[in-house]
């Protein structure tokens, strides 16, 4: 039987990438539902080309803009946060990849859980915010989680089979992003453009400032301690510039056990929406003849700080991940716009910290009020 999916956030780098995968293996996947934020026009596209039963769109204003652009006799639409909630636990889905960018994907991504849908979850935003619920959720009712960025990904494959207390560390590796060779001077003068530019990924807008900021790898570690479970103190970020090892788990007889491939998404995004099988990849396999030097570096915490704040919003554990998650959102949309500079990203977030008195095991509500606050906090510090 054709596994059934439902994409959230179809029309983002992830989504589009699964939809691509989906379109080379027909005999094994069936699209039942579609969503976006805002963009209607490729949503068209691919409501065309797999007539999905269900579609939403988050901006309730371009909802308005369907009825001229599709046909939508064989498909119903919802359109917000309730519509994304009612398509996550859509009772003929089997698969649920979760790619809705930034902090927005949480509360859809709790309701496939409660739902007990297998879950594909490609932005790590919500288990930085929530990853204590969500796992809590998933343990309750015994659903399949797995991560789709590669990092994470890779450590799912490292660990599966194996028992935690043979663990001694994982290890996230990290490309260094385009600056890695940049002086703090020359940092303060680049462009959106330039941030833009990965020198080994092809990713989205926000995930791609991350990783200049290197703020992704803080987001991350918080990320792999909240799915795996296992202490920061445990997490080590390595940089690693050719991007060949997605991540790796060293184990306490000294082994470490890594996982290798090629710089493309589609081959974490197939394995999560295969799992527990693996099929053949239509990409070519890696060259290992063409791979001259696998170097590793230590993380400079000076020039890149945000990897050090993730670090200690994990610590300070509550509401404080999602302060940083938030306030990072923020800044990293006005430097887009070019209303502040790239090292204010992360000077941003860090004031934000600072002034956030942390609530202790908080529940969604506590979550999404913190949420809020930071982002109130953020937009007063860019507009000042």
């Amino acid at each position: 039987m054709k596994k059934r999916v439902v994409i959230l956030g179809s029309t983002g780098s992830v989504g589009c990438n699964g939809l691509d995968l989906i379109s080379r293996m027909p005999d094994m996947f069936e699209v039942v539902g579609l969503t976006t934020n805002v963009n209607i026009s490729l949503l068209k596209e691919q409501v065309d080309m797999w007539r999905p039963r269900v579609i939403a769109v988050m901006d309730k204003e371009k909802c308005s803009e369907l009825a001229s652009v599709i046909n939508l006799r064989e498909t119903k639409v919802f359109s917000g946060l309730d519509g994304l909630i009612e398509i996550a636990a859509l009772k003929e889905a089997d698969i649920v990849l979760s790619a809705i960018v930034g902090s927005s994907g949480l509360i859809p991504l709790m309701s496939a859980i409660k739902a007990n849908k297998q879950v594909a979850v490609a932005s790590k935003e919500p288990v930085v915010m929530a990853g204590k619920l969500l796992m809590d959720e998933v343990k309750r009712k015994g659903t399949v989680f797995i991560p789709v960025d590669s990092e994470p990904n890779a450590i799912f494959q490292c660990l599966e089979g194996k028992k935690k207390e043979s663990v001694r560390r994982l290890l996230i590796t990290a490309s260094g992003g385009p600056f890695r060779n940049r002086t703090q001077e020359e940092m303060a003068k680049v462009t959106p453009e330039s941030a833009l530019a990965h020198p080994v990924w092809k990713m989205g807008r926000k995930i791609s400032v991350d990783s200049a900021t290197m703020i992704n790898k803080g987001l991350e570690v918080i990320e792999a301690h909240n799915i795996f479970g296992f202490p920061l103190s445990s997490i080590e970020v390595v940089i690693h510039p050719e991007a060949k090892i997605h991540s790796m788990v060293e184990f306490i007889d000294g082994s470490v056990f890594a996982v290798m491939g090629r710089t493309d998404m589609r081959i974490p995004i197939q394995y999560a929406l295969t799992y527990p099988e693996r099929v053949t990849t239509p990409l070519k396999p890696i060259n290992f003849f063409q791979i001259t030097a696998l170097t590793f570096e230590p993380p400079d915490l000076a020039k890149f700080p945000g990897l050090r704040y993730g670090y200690e919003a994990g610590r300070a554990g509550g509401t404080m991940p999602a302060v940083l998650n938030a306030a990072n959102e923020i800044a990293v949309e006005a430097f887009l716009k070019r209303k502040i500079a790239f090292l204010d990203i992360t000077s941003l977030c860090h004031q934000i910290m600072e002034k956030h008195e942390v609530k202790p095991d908080p529940d969604l509500e506590k979550i999404l009020e913190a949420d809020r606050w930071a982002r109130n906090e953020a937009r007063q510090l860019i507009g000042q």
